[in-house]
């Protein structure tokens, strides 16, 4: 990785991409000290005291501004909550599917939707997290106003961000999108560490343990790098043949297929589900449903609870193959490699092909599934069962670091191929 970073130094058009990404993180991380107006901040520190919870979630991809309510407390969420919508209507609705058919210029159009959809969203979201705010007394006034104006402020820095990542996209270095959320988890690293220093400082936990848990830590970072780089590779052999006076020899190769290939995604969907009733708690605070919610010896939402891991841990492995089955298509690749003369050696091509290629991506998504559970129920072991209480160190941010860094150093040595750059082909 060093090796790559070095040599893409050197080359004076990536040097001056890796420039330009610097000084939009600069920007970005000045962002989050920008308090939105009329905000106290400092009585939301009880929605993010506590680690697992929804809103200590939105502050880690934030990189903290959730805790601070800056202008950048949704971060990029509106644009990813509508691109993972938009993902699902492609499937569902036939003229998104058809556009999604026609290239880039399809592409676009669907990209353009996206970006619609995430200012709507993100302007409901404002108003959601205003909702649930000012029941803290944090709004110095609850006006027609101040509203109007949180929503403006937190809607137009949502959508700025977004612009900011398309920037990193097309001038910068990597999926700008992404790498604003890695850097946003990266910044909070320092502050885990303070947090673990100050349990040591305080005799919570002794030098044993955190000896412990950094083992433990870096055994998750191996598992989830080796995890994000293992594919299931099903072997294809293209047949022979004869276009005008070229003839094409048959030939072997491959369709990939990651074993962690849904990411995060059924992480999140788990975690949305398992949070939604806590979020309705604290918004009727004295109701029924937050008595049972909080109280009742029969409600699997009790955090840190063995029954709360469990239903979470089956939420997981579900969205994670119920993901894989909506965007993976068996049929259609079944019938491109038939009209490709291509076929799996031992199957038959068409719906046997296509039956084929489903059982094994539900086997791998099960596998990648129960992979994803494991690291989403880490943070609730090491919560319920150790003496570090209060210290969000969850597998979904090591999820989302390792995919960002591996797609970032890919780009970066594509182009060093594409230039043709001798210190590194050899």
């Amino acid at each position: 990785m060093l090796s790559t970073l070095r040599n893409a130094w050197k080359v004076p058009d990536l040097r001056k991409r890796m420039i330009f990404t610097l000084l939009m993180v600069a920007i970005i991380r000045m962002g989050i000290y920008i308090p939105v107006p009329g905000v106290d901040a400092s009585k939301l520190l009880t929605l993010t005291a506590n680690g697992g919870t929804l809103f200590s979630f939105y502050d880690m991809l934030s990189g903290g501004a959730f805790g601070k309510f800056s202008i950048f407390a949704m971060g990029v969420g509106p644009y990813i909550n509508a691109s993972i919508i938009m993902q699902l209507l492609v499937i569902a609705i036939p003229y998104l599917e058809q556009l999604s058919k026609e290239g880039l210029e399809g592409r676009k159009k669907i990209q353009d939707y996206t970006r619609y959809a995430s200012i709507v969203l993100g302007a409901l979201q404002a108003f959601g997290m205003y909702a649930i705010i000012s029941g803290t007394g944090a709004f110095s006034s609850n006006s027609s106003l101040t509203i109007f104006m949180v929503i403006l402020t937190m809607t137009t820095a949502s959508t700025f961000l977004v612009w900011i990542g398309e920037q990193i996209t097309g001038k910068g270095i990597g999926n700008g999108v992404s790498l604003i959320i890695f850097i946003n988890i990266i910044s909070g690293l320092p502050d885990l560490v303070y947090k673990i220093a100050g349990l040591q400082t305080a005799g919570t936990v002794n030098f044993v343990e955190v000896i412990m848990f950094i083992v433990v830590a870096i055994a998750l970072l191996v598992a989830v790098v080796i995890a994000s780089l293992a594919e299931r590779r099903i072997p294809v052999q293209y047949a022979g043949k004869s276009v005008g006076n070229k003839t094409f020899k048959g030939q072997s190769t491959h369709i990939p297929i990651n074993v962690n290939g849904s990411g995060v995604i059924g992480i999140i969907f788990a975690m949305s589900v398992m949070t939604f009733p806590e979020t309705i708690a604290q918004l009727k605070p004295n109701s029924w449903i937050s008595t049972f919610i909080t109280s009742s010896p029969w409600s699997i939402f009790e955090r840190n609870s063995w029954k709360y891991a469990l239903v979470y841990f089956v939420l997981v492995v579900f969205f994670t193959w119920f993901y894989t089955q909506v965007t993976f298509k068996p049929d259609e690749m079944a019938e491109n490699m038939h009209k490709s003369s291509g076929f799996i050696p031992g199957i038959r091509p068409g719906g046997n092909t296509a039956t084929y290629i489903d059982m094994v991506l539900t086997k791998i998504s099960i596998l990648g599934g129960t992979f994803a559970a494991v690291i989403a129920i880490f943070p609730i072991i090491i919560e319920g069962y150790t003496h570090f209480k209060g210290i969000y160190f969850g597998g979904t941010m090591l999820l989302i670091m390792v995919n960002v860094a591996l797609e970032t150093l890919r780009q970066l040595e594509s182009q060093l191929v594409m230039r043709h750059y001798q210190g590194f082909l050899r």
